[in-house]
């Protein structure tokens, strides 16, 4: 298990930030590596995201001097969406299948976890969100069908979405995490435009389904002081509560959204005006 550390950024320092600076603080290049899980532990809210990407063997997650616990879900709770082929995760003895698009949420005061992929040549690919925890909730698959969808947007706006939200009040408890995909219909381009902060919460968003031609430009900042960083496919964003959190995309894309914070209420947004923005 590779785990990297990214410390927090105040909103006056990243202004002055390089194209590379805003790069290296905000954006994970590499999130699926073979037989590797590749995770990003962030000092916004203390998440950690990142791919784990089982092919020849099993993967299993240990807790080091970053955690300071004896085991990776002592003290912590997590959401996986599977993006590849079909996985096969053990956690206490129990055996949980996931295919596509299929999520699983992982309780606190889980002591054991491997993830491995049923098929070599079609490997799994587990984007995975993990959050403090207080309070141990039971463990469960969440299926795109089981989803709860939002649709939002118009064709005016070219921002026509469905937002699947897995692990979220509406179908699964959580203490603090709240993970969802959001799909864009053909010839949408927008994502989260109105955009909005959320100051009680921070966010990643994990773009993906893109041909290697495609790039996102991933939009961020204070809303009157925006940057932009220009994203590849499954490539991931990582999101102060400060910051705006929205793209437009040279062609289709798909996106994995995870916050944790304060709340778990999903409406709990700052709107902005796009007449605001600067």
């Amino acid at each position: 298990m590779l785990l990297e550390t990214r410390y927090s950024t105040h909103p006056n320092d990243s202004m002055h930030y390089t194209t590379d600076e805003l790069r290296d603080h905000y954006l994970i290049e590499t999130l699926f590596v073979a037989d590797e899980a590749q995770l990003v532990y962030s000092h916004n809210d203390r998440i950690i995201a990142g791919g784990i990407m089982p092919v020849s063997t099993e993967i299993s997650l240990s807790a080091g001097k970053e955690l300071g616990v004896a085991s990776f879900f002592e003290r912590r709770e997590a959401g996986i969406i599977n993006i590849g082929g079909p996985a096969r995760i053990v956690l206490d003895g129990e055996t949980f299948n996931l295919n596509t698009y299929d999520g699983l949420y992982i309780g606190m005061g889980t002591l054991s976890a491997t993830f491995a992929s049923v098929d070599a040549s079609n490997p799994a690919k587990l984007y995975f969100n993990s959050s403090p925890a207080h309070k141990a909730f039971p463990t469960r698959i969440i299926t795109l069908e089981q989803a709860n969808k939002v649709e939002m947007g118009d064709a005016e706006n070219l921002n026509v979405r469905t937002i699947n939200q897995y692990v979220h009040p509406a179908v699964c408890q959580s203490c603090q995490l709240v993970m969802g995909m959001t799909t864009l219909k053909p010839g949408s381009v927008w994502n989260t435009m109105p955009c909005h902060t959320h100051e009680r919460r921070m966010e990643v968003y994990m773009y993906f389904n893109m041909k290697p031609e495609v790039r996102v430009f991933h939009l961020m900042g204070q809303p009157d002081e925006t940057r932009h960083i220009v994203v590849s496919n499954e490539q991931a964003i990582i999101s102060p509560s400060w910051s705006i959190h929205s793209g437009v995309g040279t062609s289709s894309y798909t996106f994995i959204w995870g916050m944790c914070g304060e709340n778990i209420e999903f409406t709990d947004m700052d709107h902005v005006a796009i007449g605001d923005l600067k």
